[in-house]
């Protein structure tokens, strides 16, 4: 999966406003192990039960929103929210 470099510099979390950088793949690995255990939520409070192919984290490392088909969900409700996560 691939997202251009320029629109990740250009993005920026919709309730914070910190820039954005992608999870790696360790990140993403952890995470989708949680979904696979159906023990995941969304900001929203929603299983997520789907895996992640991709995602933009938040410099603080406190938010990560999913990228899916390509493209980011950049919605606060669709975001993990990671201080939930460990």
């Amino acid at each position: 999966m691939k997202i251009s470099p320029d629109l990740i510099s250009i993005l920026r979390c919709p309730q914070n406003q910190q820039s954005l950088i992608l999870a790696d793949d360790d990140l993403l690995t952890k995470l989708n192990q949680s979904i696979a255990q159906q023990q995941l939520t969304n900001h929203h409070g929603d299983l997520i039960d789907s895996p992640l192919e991709a995602g933009l984290l938040t410099t603080d490392q406190q938010r990560l929103y999913p990228i899916k088909d390509g493209f980011p969900v950049m919605l606060i409700d669709e975001a993990i929210d990671l201080e939930k996560f460990e």
